[in-house]
């Protein structure tokens, strides 16, 4: 089941089926539920996009995921044992592939005759290379992203594939081209599982808890009309030439870590305006003269800065770890440690599995006739941890967050970040390793920059910032 944002809607349609789901709610701390009314039954939370791939794979014999993450799979996946059961009609939305107003190409004609490589940003990677080539691109790159793509063009891209509203199109200066799909929520099952096992019983209780079909298909008409009118979109002002390359462009962090962040730009002098936004602004004012700051995934901002779309940001050295691990001769380096977020990045097994540090560990994987699953959003960082201790056979499942639901019965050890150990102890997993320490960071590339101007004002920034961190 899903958690984020069809928790809400997924709660209510099983609770009208009659699962007995008493623990399935915004509020739920913890991601194993049984089910009261099918004493056979039981369920795990996830992030929605890691339901498709634990259901094609057989892990688990039904999921409810958006029918977006289930099209991801498929398009690079085609031939998985994945079975789309039942459209459960909420959860509406679209993905459209959307280019920036300011620099033209606002039809799938006028995109097709652009010359050069086409740049498509996505956290849909394989539909968004579905799309460029059913349009027969010519030469085109898709980036994929942990999401706030939408902010990508037009400097770090060409075109973007999102969901998204004209409202929310407006806000970024948008226009949507291309309708891709269409998202609801659908009841999904392991293909091998609905045909060997009886759960007749199960879907059917889901079936009676809905709306007709008919209804479904109206509501999704209604809700998803073409986004047509963008002729009120807004006016995004860029640099060109040489005032262009004097300009520092800073990435600054979303989600939790921007209370902190402001918290600490505010005591070094640097005054924001609408951040965080309450409207979804990813492009904030300042007081710095001469830098351009735009709002992204802290996960996105070590390859972002690499590929020189940013000079600046302030990232996780989590993250930053994870991208030298992956590319060892990447030029982005940290420039100041920021004193801000700090956790541990830890080896996390279950409480019921009876080693007490990784050299147990490693003595009981040595006596397994199967692979030892290692979970983790730190994919790269994960697999240098199981090479450098010597894990003989395993396997690196990657995942969106949520990674506690995942041990004992889908992974053998976790590499997690945690600051207390709380939420571990919570879900009955216990740490037996810490890799690092990470806290905020100030990254930048290691490359000469051309602009003597630039130079001075990436230093002024670096100085500032040393001087708040001084006070922490």
């Amino acid at each position: 089941m899903p958690k984020g944002r069809l928790l809400a809607e997924t709660s209510a349609l099983l609770r009208k089926a009659g699962w007995g789901l008493t623990s399935y709610h915004e509020r739920a701390r913890f991601y194993r539920i049984k089910a009261g009314g099918f004493p056979n039954l039981s369920a795990r939370v996830f992030h929605e996009r890691d339901i498709p791939i634990q259901v094609a794979i057989g892990n688990y014999d039904l999921g409810i995921s958006g029918s977006d993450w289930i099209e991801e799979l498929l398009a690079k996946y085609p031939s998985s044992a994945l079975l789309k059961v039942r459209n459960l009609g909420y959860g509406e939305d679209a993905l459209y592939v959307a280019a920036s107003r300011s620099e033209g190409g606002a039809t799938v004609e006028e995109v097709r005759a652009k010359p050069g490589i086409i740049r498509i940003a996505s956290e849909y990677p394989n539909l968004a290379e579905s799309f460029a080539l059913n349009l027969r691109l010519r030469r085109f790159g898709v980036f994929p992203l942990w999401g706030a793509a939408e902010v990508y063009p037009p400097e770090s891209a060409d075109l973007v594939l999102v969901s998204g509203t004209t409202e929310e199109f407006l806000l970024y200066g948008l226009v949507p081209i291309s309708q891709v799909l269409s998202v609801s929520a659908f009841l999904i099952a392991n293909r091998n599982s609905w045909k060997s096992k009886d759960m007749g019983e199960v879907v059917s209780s889901v079936e009676d808890a809905l709306i007709p079909e008919s209804v479904i298909r109206r509501l999704a008409g209604e809700k998803h009309p073409p986004a047509t009118n963008v002729s009120r979109m807004p006016e995004i002002q860029y640099l060109s030439g040489e005032a262009a390359k004097e300009v520092v462009r800073l990435a600054l962090p979303d989600g939790h870590q921007q209370l902190p962040t402001l918290g600490l730009l505010t005591k070094a002098g640097i005054h924001l305006d609408d951040y965080p936004s309450a409207e979804g602004n990813r492009r904030p004012s300042t007081n710095l003269p001469g830098v351009t700051i735009k709002v992204i995934r802290p996960q996105d901002m070590p390859l972002q800065v690499a590929n020189g779309n940013f000079d600046l940001a302030i990232t996780g050295r989590d993250w930053l770890m994870e991208h030298l691990y992956q590319f060892p001769s990447s030029p982005v380096r940290e420039l100041l440690d920021l004193k801000l977020g700090k956790v541990k990045v830890v080896a996390v097994v279950s409480k019921d599995l009876s080693v007490a540090d990784v050299h147990g560990l490693r003595e009981l994987n040595a006596e397994r006739a199967v692979p030892l699953r290692v979970a983790s959003e730190y994919v790269n960082i994960a697999d240098k941890y199981a090479r450098d201790n010597h894990l003989s056979l395993y396997q690196v499942v990657p995942t969106w967050g949520a990674s506690e639901a995942f041990l004992p019965e889908d992974a053998d050890l976790l590499i997690e970040n945690t600051q207390t150990g709380r939420t571990l102890a919570r879900h009955n997993l216990k740490i037996i390793d810490t890799l690092f320490q990470s806290t905020a960071c100030l990254i930048g590339n290691t490359n000469r920059v051309s602009s003597s101007v630039k130079r001075e004002r990436i230093k002024s920034i670096i100085k500032t910032l040393r001087n708040a961190v001084k006070e922490i």
